[in-house]
């Protein structure tokens, strides 16, 4: 595959291990992001320690700003911080590239095509267990790293191959909010119980199996009224192939005291749940401790 220009907005778990692997591979990669970030990876890269990788180095441009188009624009930064971030890549600058979010929550994209255009968003979600332990330092704990692509087969299959050339299981899936249902059906239970109660996902799933099972009903149910049916065996056979030491991020936010993406994962879940007239007790519980903690 021909190299690519591929800029990725917050090169941390996520984003720093796709821009490590990307650059990796052979394409250009500039990391935008706050001047302590973008310092430490000119002088470092970043180092990547992984189960499914091995240990590695990449070398990455870095900056404050999109200063010149790119092909590719990943979004990877946390959704508290995505208003200000995105001042860190005008529209001009990203000339005819293509904006793909890596987020959580499902309302992001009618943000971004506010910002780019509607042509110019092709969504995807990311199934991966990644933590950024300082600027350029990935640790990659899940035996998987996986991502799909939602929007036409054609616009969306060079952009899997570049991914699974560079290692990353991606497919092209066809409808966007099936693509982004799937992920927030799947990622609400794990987060909000693992955040709620301090517990790892071994934890949960078995001292707290009977919230996990309701909970996982409920956000099926939220996710049916929207139109995408999920299997919730399904998400409970992932819970139960986890390492049983493993965390969600939003856990880790809790845990080092930084803001969290509970609005954009429970508060998503909550606001399509009203709209349908779904009962989330459950999840309406969690919520509400969380926010008051």
């Amino acid at each position: 595959m021909s190299p690519r220009a591929v800029a990725v907005l917050g090169p941390g778990g996520v984003g720093g291990l796709l821009a490590a692997l990307l650059s990796r591979a052979g394409h250009r990669v500039t990391c935008v992001a706050g001047e302590e970030t973008a310092s430490a990876l000119r002088q470092g890269g970043i180092r990547v320690r992984s189960r499914q990788f091995g240990e590695f180095t990449a070398r990455v441009e870095a900056d404050t700003r999109l200063r010149e188009p790119v092909d590719l624009c990943l979004i990877t930064v946390k959704h508290t911080g995505l208003r200000d971030a995105l001042e860190r890549i005008p529209a001009g600058a990203l000339g005819d590239g293509v904006i793909l979010p890596l987020l959580n929550g499902v309302e992001h994209p009618a943000l971004l095509r506010g910002y780019y255009g509607e042509q110019a968003v092709v969504p995807g979600v990311i199934r991966v267990e990644s933590t950024r332990l300082a600027p350029g330092v990935i640790e990659h704990g899940s035996p998987f790293t996986e991502i799909d692509l939602a929007g036409p087969h054609e616009r969306v299959e060079p952009w899997a191959a570049m991914f699974t050339d560079a290692g990353v299981r991606t497919r092209a899936v066809g409808g966007e909010a099936a693509a982004l249902w799937a992920k927030l059906a799947f990622l609400a239970p794990f987060a909000l119980l693992t955040s709620r109660y301090g517990l790892t996902i071994g934890e949960v799933r078995t001292g707290r199996r009977a919230e996990l099972l309701a909970l996982v009903e409920e956000a099926a149910a939220v996710s049916r009224a929207c139109g995408v049916p999920v299997d919730p065996a399904h998400s409970l056979a992932l819970y139960d192939s986890f390492p049983e030491q493993t965390k969600s991020s939003m856990q880790r936010d809790v845990e080092a005291g930084r803001p969290t993406e509970l609005d954009a994962i429970g508060g998503a879940l909550l606001r399509a749940a009203a709209r349908h007239d779904v009962p989330v007790p459950v999840a309406t519980r969690l919520v509400t401790e969380l926010t008051t903690r």
